[in-house]
């Protein structure tokens, strides 16, 4: 039997905030610690605290990937060793017009330009946007 992906997970100063970013990007609702799932986790031993210290980006219909953000314990300082991207168009290469436009709505949710990429390796045209996320998690935009 193959292994399946669970969740993608980031360690983030503000993980309610940084799932929040992420739902966004993929245009998922914003998800909460609701009833019954509150009550359950907190019936569990779980406090407020640990609650507000994890978040939760999930495709209602289960087919997009699930991201699961924990409070990190010190800051990030590093270049990621991972990194995602995304497709501003899925199935297809955007056009100039639609990168652009995919690239100012993921920066009006809070992501910021690392660099532009516009080159070739190999035989293959590159361009894409280096990008990061509102604490400074690597991505790319193409």
């Amino acid at each position: 039997m193959a292994s399946k992906l669970g969740n993608i997970v980031f360690y983030a100063d503000d993980p309610p905030a940084l799932a929040r970013f992420w739902g966004a990007v993929f245009g998922y609702p914003e998800q909460t610690w609701d009833e019954p799932l509150k009550g359950q986790l907190l019936a569990a031993g779980l406090t407020q605290a640990d609650l507000d210290a994890r978040g939760l980006a999930e495709d209602p219909e289960g087919v997009g990937p699930r991201f699961f953000f924990h409070h990190a314990d010190g800051a990030k300082d590093e270049r990621n060793r991972l990194h995602l991207d995304i497709s501003a168009t899925p199935g297809r290469e955007p056009t100039h017009d639609e990168l652009e436009a995919e690239k100012d709505r993921l920066v009006a949710l809070g992501a910021s330009v690392v660099r532009l990429v516009d080159q070739s390796w190999g035989p293959w045209p590159e361009h894409y946007y280096q990008m990061q996320d509102p604490e400074g998690n690597e991505f790319c935009l193409q």
